[in-house]
């Protein structure tokens, strides 16, 4: 045993008083993490009994030098392939506290290990080798805790014996990666020059570095603060499951942050429920009064309401954001790229939600911090990216609440990628009213024009296409159409021909027939945008009274878009041969040939398809849509002002 352990022994620190710290050591690959951690819980006297020497009569057997790893590498597998595979969770103390290390895998391919290794994380130690220097991985890694919200982090540049111990060699290095982390925002606390498989500046200055001034490892560490503890936060309680016993209905799940005390009146999220808690249920042993974080818990309420798995029961002035659009920080660990449009299973706590990638805001090259405007993001890369749901998600910023502010993505049943919340600059689409009172009882919601609005990511509303038969109303309703609804929009078109096999199969082609099939039109139109749909109608609609009635129904809804070409052109097109018909007395009452088409004077859109293209038109439909659809929801500030 060393001096060090000796002394740390003759330590008298009360063990029931020291607090505990998690720290998570990561690095390159064969930077001499096991190593490390090894030799701290030998100098640290935290080993179990006789386990030093198990491992020192093992490789003596094995005919192999000893080595400080095979203290900590539990796995047989990676005592032969000479490399971690997964986090392994191990005990050592200091006289101020205890630690809770977290030794994480280095090689690129257990990049999900190390993830969920620094995600429970308070601080980290990052190794890098003196001698190989700073690896793409390091910057990597350094990105990675940074993106999952590790503050504290030391940075231990090892063998330094392999390096004679030149103060150059750890300048230089200190330099570079210093440099990096300020880039992303983050300042090491500590770097330190060790060489652990000497024991050099793991407890105590080496004499072999004089030159080095700072703290040793453990002392490093000892400096580090403690998160403020998650009862201190805000109740974030995840319902895992309701069970029903005789007439009780126990809502079971973990407490992930704060306290809840019987008599605590608690909102669900996102169904805004709001309810008492009558009794805190425990399994064969008495009822309490209080639960905190990081304990499981059954309570039952004060009247049955409707609960469900992956709502969340909080304090009514202290609820999580509901939304269904916030932007993300993403680690992309799948083979298949992740691009704009795709949708993916999203976990968070425990519910999951079908989300949709709106857009790839940028994506991140870890190793310089370029930035890339490509919509695809590769295996291993990062991005920001604009994920929206079908239905509210409740939230929280991941800076405010670890807890409800981590996510996973999911392809099928395959972890594709990983990341945190910046729900920030998105609107809370709570209603209000239902927070604020004080006498919520269990009713039937009303869901409402402006909820839709916010779910659907747009207006609803009816574009009313009009113009001569050939006009190209169809082709531009139809290809407008299947635009919208792959950019994930709610849209259907309304013409002639499902209209007439069935609302207006009674109906004939009469003036008076034809005037009532576009009345029912308008009020089915109608509907549609109230549910949120953006409605097209592809109908001649030649007179401007049957316009003006489609109009007058809700004004606010309704978009007039005039499909203009002259007569000749559309003669000459003639897709159904129907003006050969009217101009041969086969069809009466033809709009253009023997009726009228009274032009719109003042439609919303002109587009003239004689004289402009299909997709130049496209375009301006699309541009129309934006504006008038699209934007007022964007500049409400419901989506951030990000261009979805």
């Amino acid at each position: 045993m060393s001096n060090t352990s000796l002394a740390y022994k003759q330590e008298n620190v009360d063990e029931h008083q020291k607090e505990q710290l998690k720290i998570v050591i990561v690095g390159h690959v064969d930077h001499g993490k096991s190593t490390l951690v090894g030799r701290l819980f030998y100098e640290t006297d935290s080993l179990p009994e006789g386990q030093y020497e198990k491992v020192r009569q093992s490789s003596e057997r094995r005919g192999m030098p000893f080595e400080w790893s095979f203290l900590t590498d539990a796995l047989q597998s990676e005592r032969d392939q000479g490399i971690t595979v997964d986090t392994t969770q191990i005990w050592f103390k200091t006289p101020k506290r205890d630690y809770v290390i977290i030794d994480a895998p280095g090689h690129k391919e257990f990049l999900k290990n190390m993830i969920s290794g620094a995600a429970s994380s308070e601080a980290a130690l990052l190794i890098i080798d003196a001698k190989e220097g700073v690896k793409e991985q390091s910057k990597r890694h350094g990105y990675l805790l940074h993106l999952l919200g590790v503050r504290q982090i030391a940075v231990a540049v090892n063998k330094m014996d392999l390096v004679n111990y030149d103060e150059k060699t750890f300048k230089e290095i200190e330099k570079e990666y210093t440099a990096y982390l300020k880039s992303i925002g983050v300042t090491p606390k500590f770097i330190i020059p060790i060489a652990a498989r000497e024991g050099d500046n793991i407890t105590k200055k080496s004499p072999n570095m004089p030159w080095y001034k700072g703290p040793a490892i453990t002392e490093a560490l000892d400096q580090f603060q403690l998160l403020p503890a998650p009862t201190e936060l805000p109740l974030r309680f995840p319902v895992q499951d309701v069970y029903k016993f005789d007439e009780r209905r126990i809502i079971v799940g973990r407490i992930e942050s704060g306290r809840l005390k019987v008599g605590d009146k608690i909102i669900f999220n996102p169904s805004n429920r709001v309810e008492t808690v009558k009794s805190i249920e425990n399994w064969n042993s008495p009822a309490q009064t209080e639960v905190s974080a990081g304990m499981s818990a059954g309570i039952t309420l004060e009247s049955q309401i409707f609960v469900e798995r992956g709502q969340v029961a909080s304090h009514i002035d202290d609820a999580p954001k509901l939304t269904n659009i916030f932007r993300a920080k993403l680690f992309w660990l799948h083979d298949k790229p992740l691009e704009e449009g795709k949708k993916y299973k999203l976990k968070l706590a425990t519910a999951q939600y079908q989300v949709e990638v709106k857009k790839i805001e940028k994506i991140i090259d870890t190793t310089d911090l370029a930035h890339s405007d490509s919509k695809k993001l590769e295996r291993l890369g990062v991005g920001e990216v604009i994920l929206r749901s079908r239905t509210l998600m409740s939230v929280d910023d991941f800076t405010q609440n670890q807890h409800m502010g981590r996510f996973m993505l999911l392809d099928g049943y395959d972890v594709a990628g990983g990341g945190i919340i910046d729900a920030q600059d998105f609107a809370d689409q709570r209603k209000d009213t239902d927070v604020k009172s004080e006498n919520i009882k269990s009713v039937d919601f009303k869901i409402t024009r402006k909820e839709r609005e916010l779910v659907n990511g747009h207006r609803g509303g009816v574009m009313w296409f009009s113009g001569l038969s050939g006009s190209g109303k169809s082709t531009l309703a139809n290809e407008l159409m299947t635009r919208l609804y792959r950019k994930g929009y709610n849209v259907y078109v309304l013409d002639g021909d499902n209209v007439r096999q069935g609302l207006s199969a009674d109906l004939g082609f009469s003036h008076k027939d034809r005037a009532e099939n576009l009345r029912r039109v308008a009020e089915v139109a109608n509907l549609f945008a109230d549910s949120g749909t953006i409605v097209i109608t592809s109908f001649i609609s030649p007179y401007k009274k049957e316009r003006d009635h489609a109009r007058s129904i809700a004004p606010e809804n309704f978009h007039s878009v005039y499909v203009k070409a002259d007569l000749a052109t559309v003669e000459a097109r003639d897709p159904k041969g129907l003006y050969k018909k009217a101009r041969k007395g086969e069809i009466k009452n033809f709009t253009g040939v023997n009726d009228v088409f009274e032009e719109p004077e003042n439609a919303d859109l002109t587009i003239d398809t004689a004289t402009t293209t299909l997709d130049r038109s496209i375009e301006l439909l699309m541009t129309y849509v934006d504006e008038n659809f699209i934007k007022p929801i964007r500049d409400a500030g419901d989506f951030g002002g990000a261009d979805i």
